[in-house]
């Protein structure tokens, strides 16, 4: 791993801290153009379906540069590099089928969750009337969630959070439930929380198995194509409504699924990839 070209960095809280900075001066940046224009021009930028991708897209680029520039580079001598490199067919039909699992699992512990009440029903109707808000071109949402989303996110919480404390000597499986937990919480709310906590161990586990993003990032680009669609044609992110079967039968299935496929992953048909 020392002769590696992939730098051995680690991740602490100046490491987390550098990470908010570089997204949020890039989103500021983004907003300080929008209103220049808007004096400018006389046109509200905010209002273009486009205009909250470039949001996204400059706060994500610019934490991952900040990381790059204040951390990597000046602890290791070389610039920020991942593993993109594709894995055998096999390991492929042994992945998406755990994560299709998890999926089901984590609908289930989600659907738990209350959404009414005074508490609850309160936080679920902001939350929906946020969503709501946030609902603009299909064409720009595909993109934003399929592929944006899965590349900046793997990148920072796998990539950076994972990696880095892993080789700051943390357990594998405590850096990856580690990461899991801030994944689920800057989501912000309490029903994505448990399906990205859920979902990020499942990405976590595959990345450290097979040492390359590119899986996880095309997992996470399946997984949220699959909310994508369900929330277009059903107006939900439910699996059990969409087939019109109960929860239970979905967590059934989650569990055959998932439980088959992590031991055929992680037991019996045993994977080994190092970065080099």
């Amino acid at each position: 791993m020392e002769n590696s070209r992939y730098p051995k960095f680690t991740f602490t809280w100046i490491g987390g801290l550098v990470l908010l900075a570089g997204l949020f001066i890039g989103t500021m940046a983004v907003n300080f153009f929008g209103s220049f224009w808007k004096m400018a021009f006389r046109e509200n930028l905010e209002l273009k379906d486009w205009f909250l991708m470039l949001t996204n897209a400059a706060g994500f680029l610019t934490a991952i540069a900040f990381f790059d520039f204040f951390i990597v580079r000046p602890t290791t001598g070389k610039k920020l590099n991942f593993n993109f490199s594709p894995t055998n067919f096999y390991t492929y039909l042994l992945i998406f089928p755990m994560m299709i699992g998890m999926m089901f699992i984590s609908e289930f512990i989600t659907s738990l969750i209350p959404i009414t009440g005074p508490f609850w029903g309160k936080y679920y109707e902001y939350f929906s009337q946020l969503m709501e808000q946030l609902t603009f071109e299909p064409v720009i949402m595909i993109i934003m969630t399929v592929i944006m989303a899965p590349i900046f996110e793997e990148i920072i919480f796998r990539g950076i959070i994972q990696k880095g404390l892993v080789n700051k000597g943390v357990d594998p499986r405590r850096a990856i439930f580690y990461a899991s937990i801030i994944f689920g919480l800057v989501h912000g709310n309490p029903w994505q929380f448990v399906g990205a906590v859920l979902l990020g161990c499942v990405l976590g586990l595959v990345y450290h198995k097979t040492k390359s993003l590119l899986l996880p990032m095309l997992l996470h680009g399946f997984n949220n194509l699959c909310s994508s669609l369900l929330v277009t044609y059903t107006k939900s992110e439910s699996f059990a409504d969409a087939f019109k079967i109960s929860e239970w039968i979905i967590l059934a299935v989650g569990i055959v699924l998932f439980s088959l496929f992590y031991y055929l992953f992680t037991k019996k048909y045993k994977v080994h990839y190092a970065e080099i």
